[in-house]
């Protein structure tokens, strides 16, 4: 009887007991996942792989991961893998991407024209691309945790799939031609295949995979350009070792329109509009290709730990400092004029809802209580809770300023305009009613309440999630704080106040808006609470 545990793990069946990367056991030591990638890298520790002297080769930085679906495998997501074990993108693959970004003029010189039936080959051989060696040095293995159900409406599914990337990979991509070229043309070509990388390579570039470094930023078609920094909890891989991951950028833009447009028309309507800007799978009909994706730059950034002792185990928490990074929101297709600028003016309205509500990534919905509350972590005592996000020059125009509260109100009330008059001009029905979500956001089932906090050290609401708000009364672990496992229904938010001044210019405070987005339940606990907020006891105004 042979023994098929000496097979490697990359030629088994995708079966119970065999091999199942994209499965994540909960507990397990090690994943077959992380078997495969280190069976996989020991092969080719040895090797490399180098173009021919006469091919002409550029290298391209990758901004965050790349991840191509080589369809070898059922149900996994896993690098093509050619014929010596290098993972590369295929040249037929960069051939289609690069007559799409060539001038229709120039198509048939370089990449070929059929004729009567007859295939006529243009000048230009792709060869593909192939990273440099320092892929195998970086984690494989990926993550991918669909949360939207869970995250916006009432529940479900919110299980993690593994799929196997690139982390920041160095790719040279090479090209011959059949006939010399000038050096003039030659500059010619790899215009017109940055042009054609710009939008991204391989598979989930709208989620900020397969996205390149380019000098050239024009060339990304970005419709928005936002400067960011923030700081708060990061990513895990199924190692325990933290990730700043991209795709959380288009998770919460892609949630908050869920959020928003679930508060001006029937959830069909809502889904439909959200799927045609962001995509997304449309049951029998496959995959909808969205109209927008995203670029993130991780300009400075810094990762470490965050060290909780607990009495019984202490253990690490990433954590991440990001002093500037800059976002692009991209048009993916083909648009009109008219349409980009509406777009344009939609991104704009919710990118400032989104760093009103909250923050990105991990723990987005609780401030980032190094910078808020510091003696709760004082000694490594309490685990680290939170994140912090804030526009950074030359995007601090962003801002929502503040001169009083009742500006966020008018704020609130023309981000509310702005989802109405989308759907109006996407030819939908509004419907007043809203979607049955638990966090759609419309009037009746959300409650914006703030104060002005005179520093960052004075939230009020921060005591409300660690011990009482009143004598013997506390939302700690009730339905509307969440605990572990259970989405809360009460986001807080401390908001850098600035001010306009008479002269229209900007005055930067010390202060804060502090902010508490509520979606009530029926309990008594937030019943009482929602009480309490209302008395002349409370600083809080209710703002929408």
């Amino acid at each position: 009887m042979p023994n098929y545990n000496n097979v490697p793990l990359m030629f088994r069946s995708q079966l119970p007991g065999r091999c199942q990367i994209q499965r994540l056991v909960p507990g397990a030591n090690v994943q077959d996942a992380e078997n495969w990638a280190d069976e996989w890298v020991e092969e080719l520790e040895e090797k490399d792989y180098q173009f021919r002297d006469n091919v002409e080769t550029r290298e391209y930085q990758f901004t965050w991961r790349f991840i191509t679906n080589s369809g070898q495998d059922e149900g996994v997501i896993r690098p093509v893998i050619g014929a010596k074990g290098f993972p590369y993108f295929p040249g037929s693959s960069m051939k289609g991407a690069f007559w799409r970004s060539c001038p229709k003029d120039k198509r048939a010189l370089y990449c070929g024209y059929e004729k009567d039936g007859e295939s006529h080959a243009g000048i230009l051989r792709f060869h593909g691309g192939y990273p440099d060696k320092e892929w195998m040095f970086e984690e494989l293995v990926d993550v991918v945790h669909p949360q939207e159900d869970w995250q916006v409406k009432n529940g479900g599914n919110h299980s993690a799939f593994i799929q196997i990337s690139l982390y920041k990979p160095k790719f040279t991509f090479g090209i011959t031609s059949k006939k010399p070229l000038s050096d003039g043309a030659w500059n010619e070509i790899w215009q017109i295949w940055e042009g054609a990388i710009a939008q991204g390579l391989g598979t989930r570039v709208s989620a900020g995979y397969g996205q390149v470094k380019l000098t050239n930023r024009h060339e990304l078609n970005s419709l928005l350009t936002v400067n960011l920094k923030g700081k708060g909890l990061a990513s895990q891989l199924i190692n325990k070792k933290g990730e700043f991951r991209a795709n959380m950028f288009k998770a919460a833009l892609r949630g908050h329109t869920l959020r928003l447009l679930g508060g001006v028309t029937d959830a069909n309507t809502a889904e439909a509009i959200t799927k045609q800007l962001w995509g997304g799978f449309a049951g029998r009909n496959g995959a909808v290709v969205g109209e927008l994706g995203i670029v993130f730059d991780a300009i400075d950034l810094e990762l470490d730990d965050f060290t909780y002792t607990p009495a019984r185990r202490p253990f690490d928490m990433p954590i991440y400092q990001l002093n500037h990074g800059k976002l692009d929101i991209l048009s993916m297709k083909n648009i009109s004029t008219a349409r980009q600028n509406n777009l344009k003016k939609f991104l704009k309205k919710l990118l400032q809802f989104s760093l009103f509500i909250g923050g990105f990534g991990k723990s987005w919905r609780r401030i980032d209580h190094r910078l808020f509350y510091p003696d709760y972590l004082e000694n490594g005592r309490k685990p680290m809770i939170g994140c912090h996000w804030e526009f950074i020059k030359p995007s601090t125009g962003l801002f929502i300023t503040v001169n009083e509260l009742e500006d966020l109100t008018k704020f609130l009330n023309s981000v509310h305009s702005n989802m109405k008059g989308w759907v109006t001009y996407n030819k939908k029905q509004l419907n007043p009613q809203g979607a049955n979500w638990r966090e759609t956001f419309k009037k009746g089932n959300v409650q914006v309440w703030g104060r002005i906090a005179e520093n960052k050290l004075d939230s009020e609401a921060i005591d409300f999630f660690h011990g009482q708000y009143q004598r013997d009364k506390t939302i700690k672990q009730s339905t509307l704080t969440g605990r572990m496992g259970r989405i809360g229904r009460i986001i807080h938010r401390m908001y850098p106040r600035r001010i306009k001044r008479e002269d229209n210019k900007i005055l930067v405070t010390k202060q804060y808006v502090e902010l508490l987005t509520i979606f009530p339940d029926d309990s008594q606990k937030t019943r009482e609470f929602i009480q309490y907020l209302r008395s002349n006891v409370s600083d809080f105004k209710q703002l929408w």
